[in-house]
């Protein structure tokens, strides 16, 4: 030790604690009887905390923000903050599923399970889910070994089999595309899984569910006047989300339309955040989709967000009440004291933390790059 750490010891808290031991002997006996008390409350608070456990049910390949937001799952994962028990997928198209198996791929996670329906819904490919079969000479520019939906997992039964193996009340199920997987499950039949019949297979595994859809303010139109607005994600599969919205057992996180529309991903995150690989499946997707100075709007995101940081408070709730579907997917909300759903709120100063926390986690180096490679 030199002599300007000496000088420091002697004048700082070293030289408190001395003098506290010499006045006092049995001040050390004291300590040492408190610290075992310290360090089990520091286990217990430990053992109490866990990762979210989370499906994440999606309608990839029709818009960006799923993939941001499936980034944004792997960047918590990586935090420890949840775990992605399996992914089921609303479009209805065979490279939906390879690519979200290389997006896991990418984040180490390719053993993920994917779950895909057979509806009809959005069957055509979109912008960039041929991403899955990109190649750079003959290798391809994201390996993963799903190579098409007609070799995924039926998406019912894979929700099934994993709700039927989770803990009771504790998963927490996002939405962020059409509820015909959920509305599916929940007039699902006994299996093999597990006895129970969909609704109260739900009811008793499912803690919260976190969708995107509707809108609860209103929009506006393309003539700049506030209208009420038909949101995408329900107006698709109105039968679905009719039936969710009637009859879903667990709490409801409802985020509109107008949440992520004020809130959208900065395309500089895009051109420069990204770059620690020469590929990244976000930005690829996104440049695909529509490129900078494009700012998409990070609807699927917020759902994503607010389910596995409901502590942190970047969002408001609103009052319980009660979502409905009309005929023509118009959503309505109703209070009611011992209502089943809440929608999320934004004031300004939430926006700010929002969206700094949405970018700084999707952007989020994935665990399996070891030595990221800086692009020029």
């Amino acid at each position: 030790m030199n002599q300007r750490h000496r000088r420091s010891e002697s004048r700082g808290p070293f030289r408190i604690l001395r003098r506290l031991l010499l006045v006092t002997p049995h001040l050390a006996v004291v300590l040492a009887a408190l610290a075992p008390l310290r360090m089990a409350t520091i286990g217990q608070a430990d053992d109490s905390w866990k990762p979210v456990p989370l499906i994440f049910d999606t309608d990839i390949g029709n818009d960006v923000d799923d993939v941001l937001a499936l980034g944004l799952i792997h960047a918590l994962q990586s935090r420890g903050e949840c775990e992605l028990l399996a992914v089921t997928i609303t479009k209805d198209h065979p490279l939906a599923a390879p690519f979200t198996d290389a997006v896991n791929t990418f984040y180490g996670r390719g053993h993920i399970p994917i779950g895909v329906c057979k509806s009809g819904l959005t069957n055509q490919v979109g912008k960039f889910i041929s991403l899955a079969e990109k190649r750079d000479a003959s290798d391809l520019r994201y390996p993963h070994d799903l190579l098409s939906g007609k070799d995924a997992l039926e998406a019912v039964g894979l929700l099934r089999r994993t709700l039927a193996a989770a803990e009771d009340q504790s998963v927490v199920i996002v939405q962020v595309g059409f509820s015909t997987n959920l509305a599916n499950l929940l007039r699902s039949k006994a299996d093999a899984a597990s006895s129970l019949e969909g609704l109260e297979l739900v009811k008793r595994k499912v803690k919260l569910l976190s969708v995107m859809a509707g809108a609860f303010d209103k929009i506006p139109n393309k003539n700049g006047e506030l209208a009420v607005h038909k949101e995408y994600n329900v107006v698709i599969d109105i039968p679905s989300a009719q039936r969710l919205s009637r009859d879903w057992p667990t709490p409801i996180w409802w985020s509109g339309f107008e949440i992520g529309l004020a809130l959208k991903y900065p395309h500089s995150s895009i051109e420069n955040d990204y770059r620690y690989v020469p590929h990244h499946p976000l930005a690829d997707a996104y440049v695909l989709y529509n490129p900078p100075p494009h700012d998409r709007p990070t609807w699927d995101l917020t759902s994503v967000l607010s389910a596995v940081r409901p502590k942190h408070a970047y969002f408001g709730l609103s009052e319980p009440g009660q979502v409905s579907v009309a005929e023509d997917g118009v959503t309505t909300f109703e209070k009611a004291a011992d209502g089943r759903d809440r929608y999320l709120k934004l004031t300004a100063e939430q926006k700010i933390r929002a969206l700094e926390a949405l970018v700084q986690l999707s952007s989020q180096p994935p665990q399996a790059v070891a030595s990221p490679q800086a692009v020029p």
